[in-house]
């Protein structure tokens, strides 16, 4: 009987380690007007696809957007809550020659873009409490549900489209 209870124990640890390995491990988020702040009507869209490494060092991603009613000019990860604005902490893409050496240009839409995402790539916001090449920092605030996704245009210079990062704990959630 002792045995049986062991075996099932173990199983149900085993099994939790596959599903929840390090709680967050997948994103996808669709990005609308609707969560800029303020909020606004606009027929652009976009999606994030994204996966944090099992040893949490890199965050390959996927960024989709169409519709966009002005040209776009720069896309990020933003360390903030829902319904606020927040600082910027890591550069997907610009083409207004801001970001870190290295980061590559918005494509006009509608486009895909992939990467990866390193410590290298962290610049903070350190007024906010991450620092350049925080990396743990940045995972840290979007399993904390703190971070959000944000592509700007030419019509919407402070954010045409955004998404809060809300991951759920199986690593699978589809927003």
């Amino acid at each position: 009987m002792k045995r049986r209870i062991f075996l099932a124990s173990l199983m149900l640890l085993i099994t939790a380690a596959v599903v929840f390995p390090d709680g967050l491990k997948e994103i996808k988020e669709i990005l609308t007007g609707y969560e800029e702040v303020p909020a606004l009507s606009t027929t652009g869209g976009g999606e994030l696809r994204a996966r944090i490494s099992r040893d949490g060092t890199s965050i390959s991603y996927q960024l989709s957007y169409s519709d966009l009613e002005g040209n776009v000019t720069q896309s990020h990860i933003h360390l903030g809550n829902p319904g606020v604005n927040g600082g910027i902490s890591v550069f997907l893409c610009t083409n207004l020659n801001n970001g870190p050496a290295g980061t590559q240009p918005c494509p006009p839409a509608p486009a895909t873009i992939t990467g990866t995402l390193t410590a290298a790539d962290v610049i903070g916001p350190a007024g906010q409490g991450i620092g350049p090449g925080e990396f743990s920092e940045l995972v840290q605030a979007i399993r904390a549900r703190s971070t959000y996704v944000n592509i700007h245009s030419s019509k919407y210079p402070g954010g045409e489209v955004r998404k809060q990062i809300l991951p759920d704990e199986k690593g699978d959630h589809d927003h």
